[in-house]
């Protein structure tokens, strides 16, 4: 990918523009788009509908994912993505409220790269930002696009 954009999968504005001032204050910059339901992050993975046209091998860096989402929940993303041999290799944190272990098992079942609870306290909620932000846009080496499928 040539830019490091942000796939932010979020229906609650109030939880968006945390995430948002969170990214910003711990300087990352990266472009962040935002998709306030699953249908609209996976057109925007896909390359469908409103994101027509878009190069559909231009992959997020990385997708932050909630799992209450409208129209298609977090969890049926997550398993769209990881079905599909262009995308599956894309790295997938669900940064959610949900405490539920359900929620925690299916993640990982469907093959999630991290779980991260959104703490209530902003000062950790930009911590953990900041720590997402570090680990999967610097120190992560992801495949380059030609070796994302590597299963037949």
């Amino acid at each position: 990918m040539n830019t490091k954009v942000i796939l932010l999968a979020e229906d609650n504005p109030d939880d968006e523009a945390l995430t948002l001032r969170a990214l910003k204050k711990n300087n990352i910059t990266n472009e962040v788009v935002v998709a306030r339901d699953g249908a609209e992050a996976l057109d925007f993975i896909f390359a469908t509908n409103k994101y027509e046209g878009r190069d559909v091998h231009d992959w997020p860096s990385i997708v932050l994912l909630d799992l209450k989402l409208p129209k298609v929940n977090g969890l049926e993303v997550l398993k769209k993505i990881r079905t599909d041999e262009r995308t599956h290799n894309i790295p997938v944190v669900i940064l959610t409220s949900s405490k539920e272990e359900q929620d925690v098992a299916e993640g990982y079942g469907l093959g999630v790269n991290s779980y991260v609870r959104k703490p209530v306290d902003f000062n950790q909620f930009l911590d953990a930002v900041k720590q997402i932000g570090l680990y999967w846009l610097l120190l992560n080496e992801p495949p380059l696009p030609q070796q994302r499928v590597t299963h037949v």
